[in-house]
């Protein structure tokens, strides 16, 4: 898929619907705990019956007592038909989502928090457990979670004499690319089209600058949008980047030319057939460290019925669902890297290229973070509207986001 797979953000329209919904703080599912079957809506269409996924889904059923009757959407169809479904009285009694999404649902009333239903962030970590935290309750348990590094071909950086141990902030990369280009090849290539994906690929160098997204024309957010406009002026990057989706992104990056790509877990396999001896780093913050980088990935959740015991019981078929011994299958069948620290140990282990990613996440933040909640989409097209002023020339990065300050405000 062309955003991170099963994670892509709601948009600003979407949250608006969720925030004009007046739905009661409870919707009934039509699978009752008398008939012994319950639903779980999920956003994984690709994954049918007998693959490992719904083996782990129909194992939690069976421990819980009842049958499950899965629905499958596309994340953005999801979204919607949740709604409706809540505003009916049909809503599903688990519900997977992504996490940008989970406090919009919790403020359209769809969501019970965790302590009404027997459910336990605790073991996940706290950085990706944020995205479902509302006014200081959790809502769900993270299953999962993808982000964004610094794919490396490591034939070009060779070439050019650059070691990709060197890459350590802005200025060694800015180093590493200008060794790259004078080799006669090319430097970097990231998707910054003017959608969510945009945005989401921007994060990492906005955040690593120490910009936060409640002040978008603060100096941290202008040193980074001008480090991006910088490589395309100084022909690091290429022009497509402007309407790159990360798939095309992607593709750049595979014809061989490039040193480094901007892209996620997603990948991997993509790399593993790329023909071309690969690497992956950390995206460096400003001064060094690694950025902190958007979460992708799901939350199991429980949506408010009006039988407490259909609660409860769906509250254990989540708590299974994400429980240790259950989500090392199901992360390795979603291509996650674990938001629980043991089993991201355990992923490690069998495949030891994970180690990055599970060092991204670790560093990683969720876009609904910092009390933002429902806030975010607000903000997010403003942010990738000034990434476009500013690539296409347009407007200076000062102005782009200062402008993008007004209309988030």
């Amino acid at each position: 898929m062309p955003y991170p797979p099963r994670s892509r953000p709601i948009p600003a329209a979407l949250a608006a619907v969720a925030l004009a919904a007046t739905l009661a703080a409870c919707s009934s599912s039509p699978d009752t705990g008398s008939t012994g079957t319950l639903s779980i809506w999920d956003p994984y269409p690709q994954f049918t019956a007998g693959s490992a996924w719904a083996k782990v889904i129909d194992e939690c059923a069976a421990g819980a007592g009842v049958k499950i009757q899965r629905q499958a959407y596309d994340t953005t169809d999801l979204t919607g038909k949740v709604l409706l479904a809540a505003q009916q009285h049909t809503a599903p009694s688990v519900l997977v989502l992504d996490n940008p999404v989970v406090s919009t649902m919790v403020e359209a009333g769809v969501l019970k928090a965790n302590d009404e239903v027997g459910l336990d962030a605790s073991p996940a970590s706290p950085n990706l457990v944020a995205a479902g935290t509302v006014q200081g309750r959790t809502y769900g348990v993270p299953l999962g979670a993808n982000t964004l590094a610094l794919y490396y071909n490591k034939d070009v950086l060779a070439a050019a004499g650059v070691d990709p141990a060197s890459v350590k902030d802005w200025a060694s990369l800015e180093t590493a690319l200008g060794k790259v280009k004078a080799a006669g090849k090319k430097g970097i290539t990231f998707s910054a089209i003017g959608t969510e994906e945009g945005s989401f690929q921007f994060l990492p160098w906005f955040w690593g600058s120490g910009a936060t997204l409640t002040d978008l024309s603060a100096p941290p957010a202008v040193a980074a949008l001008t480090q991006w406009k910088s490589w395309l002026d100084r022909g690091y990057a290429p022009n497509s980047v402007i309407n790159n989706t990360q798939t095309t992104s992607w593709q750049e990056f595979a014809t061989g030319q490039y040193a480094f790509a901007e892209n996620g877990t997603w990948q991997l396999e993509n790399a593993k057939k790329a023909g071309f001896p690969y690497g992956v780093i950390p995206i460096p913050g400003r001064t060094g460290g690694t950025a902190p980088a958007p979460t992708g990935g799901e939350f199991v959740t429980v949506p408010a019925q009006d039988n407490p015991d259909t609660e409860r019981t769906a509250g254990k078929i989540a708590a299974c669902l994400t429980a240790p011994d259950k989500v090392l299958t199901s992360d390795t069948a979603l291509t996650y890297v674990s938001a629980v620290p043991s089993v991201q140990q355990q992923q490690v282990t069998q495949k030891p290229e994970l180690a990055v990613w599970v060092d991204a996440v670790k560093n990683a933040k969720g876009r609904t973070g910092d009390n933002l909640g429902t806030r975010y989409p607000r903000i997010s097209q403003p942010l990738w509207n000034a990434v476009q002023g500013a690539l296409t020339g347009s407007k200076t990065p000062d102005a782009a986001l200062k402008d993008a300050q007004t209309a988030a405000k």
